[in-house]
């Protein structure tokens, strides 16, 4: 039988135990990294979509364009408009933390918006979306791919920025404590005889529903997940060994579901602005249920 025939070799062969860096290769590639020349399994080398795969493998990679594609597109679109980002006590999360400088001439998002972009496009789960959906490297399991001379990590510019993503980790979690911090004070409600009020209003509700799927996928992360224990070989070997094993398999049971946040959270990110931005230009009408009254005209407590 043929050495690299479909039958003999599966679609991971060529990188179980691949060198460091092929014969007259440079030094210090990735010991993960196919180098030059090495079989990479099924459905290298061939023409572009080319597999013997019956079922609608196609399906995935499409319907990951048409969402990333929508999404992306109103989200940049949302982000350079620079107005109807406010209504009342709500903010559109695309503009939080808001900063207004006099000097800055263009929208306000873009001075904060690079650092949770940032930790989504280098994101592992959406690493694997864009690449296939737009990259076709590879399209899916077992299909012809765009030619290259083999995997070798993301070594250079611009994917070498991929190995940012822990670093934007950390900006990501101090944005998040802001954002729940724009949830709390979207409860409550400006009066117009001076006093304030705790309401739910629809603003409140789209707030809240953002900031906890947005906290479900930074939370589900895998550089957190490495973070809190997941580099550690024995965790009864190191200092608060105990609750750093119940930290890892609480975000090891996240870590399940990352995918479902990353494109729930993203949804629901848009839906956020778009509907604080609706509110704003007048087209839809904020219901609120007001709970009680919080100070009085006269500033005293009124709960």
């Amino acid at each position: 039988m043929n050495p690299h025939s479909d039958r003999s070799w599966a679609s991971g062969a060529g990188t179980l135990a691949a060198p460091s860096a092929s014969p007259g290769g440079r030094p210090g590639l990735p010991s993960t990294g196919v180098p030059a020349g090495s079989f990479r399994g099924r459905g290298f080398g061939e023409r572009l979509g080319a597999t013997e795969r019956e079922d609608a493998w196609w399906a995935q990679p499409l319907a990951q364009a048409i969402g990333l594609g929508l999404l992306g597109l109103y989200a940049t679109w949302a982000a350079f408009q620079g107005n109807h980002y406010e209504f009342g006590n709500y903010l559109s999360p695309f503009y939080s933390p808001l900063f207004k400088p006099s000097w800055w001439p263009i929208s306000p998002a873009i001075l904060i918006l690079w650092a949770p972009l940032g930790f989504r496009a280098t994101c592992y789960y959406y690493r694997k979306a864009y690449y296939r959906a737009f990259f076709g490297d590879p399209t899916a399991c077992a299909v012809g791919e765009i030619k290259s001379k083999g995997y070798c990590g993301e070594l250079k510019f611009p994917f070498v920025l991929q190995n940012l993503h822990r670093y934007f980790m950390y900006l990501a979690l101090v944005i998040l404590v802001i954002l729940w911090y724009d949830v709390i004070r979207s409860f409550v409600f400006a009066q117009p005889n001076g006093g304030f009020r705790i309401g739910i209003g629809g603003g409140t509700l789209a707030l809240l529903f953002n900031t906890t799927l947005l906290s479900l996928y930074t939370f589900s992360c895998h550089s957190l997940r490495h973070l809190v224990g997941g580099k550690l070989d024995c965790f009864s070997c190191v200092a608060a060994g105990g609750p750093r094993l119940k930290a890892w398999s609480a975000v090891s049971v996240l870590n399940g579901h990352h995918m479902g946040f990353a494109w729930w959270s993203l949804f629901s990110v848009c839906f956020a602005d778009l509907y604080v931005r609706l509110c704003s230009m007048g087209v839809i009408h904020d219901g609120v249920i007001y709970l009680s009254s919080l100070f009085d005209t006269a500033g005293g407590t009124g709960l």
